[in-house]
């Protein structure tokens, strides 16, 4: 590395130490979100926003892209990760370039606006609180995608490459294509020849602090290390984090659903191991962190699906689930509770669908995404367009926009080409499945008291590396070989298949 490089080096991480430390008070916005008072918002939005304008300056600024330029034309000389780091930098920064600053901080207050109105949209069940707030979500982005398109990325897929890097339309219509052609018939077996579950699932109440105390024994077994995490509460649960030692998960827990803060709970601290592991060296980095949207989803989902809603998990657990709600469980076997976890059947809320249905919630949504990038749906027509792809996937007539179009905040939160990622992430998760098999008895391990070895097996081949090399190259180390989305058709079709006394073809 010559002194030119050495220079731009130095100049590149004391600007990044600043735009760290201006991450923070983002981070601890989304955590104050529905803790704050109502009457301070918009003053906090107005603040966070000259914060926005401060980091925006940073990265657009002479000396900071200067020295990712001059770092770049010396790459060869720079050390693996930081590398890697430094041709991520200049993407990103030549795509910031071409955003004007005065929409890019409009934007941010739209986004700041917005949340409080989805929430309301989600428990009124009208639409129309936040449908204004689309509108102009809507046409950033198409803006965004005209300023950011290049020969090779045109229209929808400039969102898309956002969430998952090389991912693109097409990529995603043969994924969701094999899905539709070898999952939707195969439900339908399925759907025939499962039984119904125990009455006390949709008969009785299960209250919100036995749900939450619950929640804390699976802290315990998940490996939610409390010296380094929070746990709070919000109308969609999340996973935040400020490096690898404070990561905070949310919850929400309804009184006639046991399994949604269960699984929801078990998804977030799927989130949160991902980051409690990466590696301390990368703190001090950009590389902290996980790599892409679908990598994360495909830990949230492997410990949700793979391992929570496993036998062994539950033989292990059970008891202590019964223990909590000795009353409303005193009927009920583990038998019935895998069975009930188990159940596959068309609902209108992604979050708590079965794995069979689950890429069908996610299949609408992309659908929805491409139209309104073609033109054919906007903020105006976007619930009817919902609901008629409810009804055809899904045979369900949807009642209102809480169960509907308003239900995930993520549209609301300028998060567009995001949703393919969970179907994407779920199919990950059954490709390192078969891959964990191969060194060690990972269907055994589900039933140890914490998820410890499966734990260090991800941390191994996953979460070490943050951000710092390629989703693909991250996949190719952990599974020996490209993603193939054949394994997660394999991973459904013989556990439904076991389930339901079925056959997998």
């Amino acid at each position: 590395m010559n002194a030119k490089t050495k220079r731009a080096k130095q100049t590149y991480e004391e600007i990044n130490r600043r735009l760290r430390a201006l991450s923070l008070p983002f981070f601890l916005h989304s955590w104050e979100e529905e803790r704050m008072p109502e009457a301070g918002k918009p003053y906090r939005n107005g603040q966070l926003v000259e914060l926005s304008a401060i980091a925006y300056e940073y990265q657009t600024g002479a000396r900071y892209t200067r020295g990712i330029e001059t770092l770049y034309a010396d790459r060869e000389s720079l050390d693996s990760v930081l590398r890697h780091e430094i041709e991520e930098a200049k993407r990103n920064a030549d795509k910031l370039a071409k955003v004007p600053k005065e929409d890019y901080l409009a934007y941010r207050n739209v986004l700041l606006e917005a949340y409080p109105k989805f929430v309301e949209a989600k428990n009124t069940g009208k639409f129309d609180p936040v449908k204004p707030y689309l509108k102009k979500i809507l046409a950033y982005n198409r803006k965004y995608v005209v300023w950011e398109e290049t020969d090779s990325l045109k229209g929808y897929d400039v969102l898309l490459d956002e969430y998952e890097p090389g991912m693109t339309v097409q990529k995603y219509d043969e994924f969701f294509g094999l899905i539709k052609t070898e999952l939707v018939p195969f439900l339908k077996k399925v759907l025939a020849a499962q039984k119904p579950v125990h009455p006390a699932f949709t008969e009785r109440k299960f209250p919100a602090e036995k749900q939450k105390k619950f929640c804390e024994y699976l802290g315990e077994v998940m490996l939610f290390d409390k010296a380094k995490t929070m746990m709070g509460e919000s109308e969609h649960p999340y996973t935040n984090n400020n490096g690898n030692c404070d990561v905070r998960i949310t919850n929400h827990y309804y009184e006639n659903d046991l399994a949604s803060a269960i699984f929801s709970a078990i998804h977030e601290m799927g989130h949160a191991l991902y980051e409690l592991q990466v590696s301390d060296d990368l703190q001090d980095t950009m590389s902290g962190g996980g790599v892409s949207m679908a990598v994360h989803e495909s830990q949230s989902r492997f410990f949700e699906n793979i391992v929570g809603r496993s036998a062994a998990f539950w033989h292990r657990h059970f008891p202590a689930l019964k223990e909590c709600f000795a009353e409303e469980l005193k009927d009920v076997t583990e038998e019935d509770f895998f069975a009930y976890i188990n159940r596959v059947s068309a609902g209108f809320v992604r979050t708590e669908a079965d794995e069979l249905t689950y890429p069908l919630h996610v299949l609408i949504r992309y659908e929805i995404e491409k139209e309104m990038f073609e033109g054919s749906v906007t903020e105006e027509n976007v619930e009817q367009v919902w609901n008629a792809k409810y009804k055809e996937y899904l045979g369900l007539d949807v009642p209102d926009a809480g169960l509907g179009v308003a239900q995930d905040m993520h549209w609301y939160g300028g998060s567009i080409g995001y949703f393919p990622t969970y179907a994407l992430g779920s199919a990950y998760a059954a490709q390192i499945l078969f891959a964990m098999r191969r060194d060690f008895d990972a269907d055994a391990a589900m039933g140890d008291p914490t998820v410890g070895k499966i734990a260090a097996w991800l941390k191994e081949h996953i979460h070490q590396f943050g951000s710092s090399k390629s989703p693909a190259d991250i996949l190719q180390i952990a599974c020996g070989a490209p993603f193939d989305p054949h394994y997660y058709i394999d991973y459904l079709k013989q556990k439904y298949a076991k389930i339901c006394g079925i056959s997998a073809e």
